[in-house]
């Protein structure tokens, strides 16, 4: 016993700092597995044996910052500033965050900060000079704002688009029709249900290849689709169709989460659960583009189903469907290399239009991000809500586009930067007063590709399966019956060209990494 006893008292002791260090060593493994939340959990706990280590902030910073929890980000660069001044890595950070949610002026000061300290360092260059561009492009677009009248879409002459010959996609009008005989020929089908489904599906393969359809036939799906979700409500109402796909089935709506530029995964999802049909109708929440890198191939999939079929697919807007977000995650700089910056504003103009929620069945209230924050809202209200504009960094679009549920009651500010965090109490109130009975919203990774919180009564949808290369979830999406209780079903990804995630992000693509 006496022996048990020296040899206890002769173990090495770990001072608090020690254990801290081990912690961070271990998150940054964590971090670089893509395990992000296991990356926080670490870094929080070095924090708490260390709370005077400006690195340990910074790291966990970096970790937010992967996990689009931009405010969050911001609190823990800021604090590393407060405790180290000349740490660089906190300015950079919190530089990243700032710019990832459309405040450059603030991200540009912090880069500049890097830049003084770091005069060498060209990936600080490049990234000030980024927030100086887009600091530039905001100020011309305010000013161009103020005096035109006449959005783009309403300018373009599509018949003076020619298709050249040397073209080998599918067309529309017979090979050999030109002029205005091809203008009137495209004009009579490119209106709503009127665009032929072979054209289509011969759209999708060629995307499949890695080809693309003319531009000429992009500019009037994107200038007949934006007039066509103009004349819908902010809030749609959908119904669950009489007749089912297949005799295999019960009559379904099947409602999908973020798809993020994935496109062969899209492929995969219809090969499953079938192409969009009137009995087959898709509702897609939100996010179709940024982050993966064949955004082009999934919007105008969606674009050319709809415009084929309009009871067949429906589509939300999410924040990913926005100006700033196409800047830095990518889409802006895909379109540009794959077309052009006029097809790229047709598609913003396009983004502005598109609705932000529906009601399935009467009962099931879909939308991208989450509930609205006002605790008087009504359906009405968000129906009407102005739409053909940015949102907002509050209100109820900014609410619908970025919040989050939390798992506590109340609400609280947002680990984004934007929208809000929303409790069960909430969630249950907004259903109540509205005659709901489920909220149904995307805008997260999850693991199984979906996961229900809020006794029952939230549940959160993502349809990207191993997302951005990385993260190794599943995809999963849901199934509502005239009952509308939901039916998961869930999938894996499927292999995809070699081209990286963000591949066209122009420049800002390491910001996040």
């Amino acid at each position: 016993m006496e022996g048990d006893a020296d040899s206890n008292s002769d173990a090495p002791v770990i001072s608090d700092s020690e254990k801290a260090i081990k912690l961070k060593d271990e998150g940054n493994s964590a971090l670089a597995a893509y395990r992000f939340n296991e990356a926080i959990r670490l870094y929080s706990e070095a924090i708490s044996y260390d709370a005077t280590n400006a690195i340990f902030y910074s790291n966990r910073a970096m970790a937010y910052i992967r996990m689009e929890s931009y405010g969050l980000a911001i609190i823990d660069a800021t604090k590393a500033i407060e405790l180290d001044p000349k740490y660089v890595k906190g300015y950079y950070r919190r530089g990243s965050a700032l710019f990832a949610l459309g405040k450059n002026k603030q991200a540009r000061k912090d880069f500049r900060s890097v830049c003084q300290q770091r005069p060498r360092d060209r990936d600080a260059r490049n990234k000030l000079g980024a927030c100086d561009k887009a600091v530039k492009e905001a100020a011309f677009a305010a000013a161009i704002e103020s005096s035109e009248t006449e959005p783009l879409s309403s300018t373009i002459n599509v018949e003076n688009i020619k298709i050249e010959p040397t073209y080998d996609g599918p067309r529309v009008v017979p090979v050999g029709a030109s002029g205005s005989e091809e203008a009137a020929e495209e004009s009579g089908y490119f209106r709503m249900g009127m665009l032929p489904m072979d054209f289509v599906m011969a759209s999708i393969e060629r995307f499949r290849n890695q080809k693309l359809i003319h531009r000429r036939y992009v500019t009037r799906l994107l200038i007949v689709l934006k007039s066509y979700f103009k004349s819908l409500p902010s809030l749609v109402d959908l119904s669950i169709p009489d007749q089912a796909p297949d005799s295999s089935s019960e009559p379904h709506i099947t409602v999908c989460g973020d798809t993020h530029g994935q496109f062969y995964d899209v492929l995969n999802i219809f090969e499953i659960n079938g192409y969009p049909s009137s009995t087959n109708p898709y509702l897609f929440n939100g996010d179709f583009v940024d982050r993966g890198s064949f955004s082009v191939e999934v919007i105008l999939t969606y674009f050319l189903l709809k415009m084929a079929c309009p009871d067949g697919i429906n589509l939300h807007r999410g924040n990913h469907e926005t100006k700033n977000m196409n800047k830095i995650y990518g889409f802006e700089g895909e379109v540009k290399h794959k077309y052009d910056n006029t097809i790229f504003e047709l598609f913003l103009e396009v983004f502005q239009e598109l609705p932000l929620a529906s009601v399935i069945g009467g009962k099931v209230f879909v939308t991208h991000g989450g509930i609205p924050s006002e605790g008087t809202t009504t359906l009405d209200n968000i129906r009407d809500i102005p739409r053909g504009r940015e949102p907002g960094e509050s209100g109820l679009m900014s609410d619908l586009l970025w919040s989050d549920p939390q798992p506590f009651p109340g609400k609280a500010p947002s680990k984004r930067g934007v929208g809000f965090a929303f409790g069960p109490d909430i969630t249950a109130d907004f259903l109540e007063r509205n005659g709901l009975e489920l909220l149904v919203r995307s805008h997260e990774v999850k693991d199984e590709g979906y996961l229900v919180e809020h006794a029952g009564k939230t549940i959160t949808v993502f349809s990207a399966p191993n997302y951005c290369d990385s993260m190794g979830n599943k995809g999963a999406f849901i199934h509502f019956g005239k009952d509308c209780v939901p039916k998961f079903v869930q999938f894996d990804a499927v292999s995809h060209p070699e081209v990286r995630p963000m591949a066209y992000a122009a420049g800002m693509s390491g910001l996040f990494q």
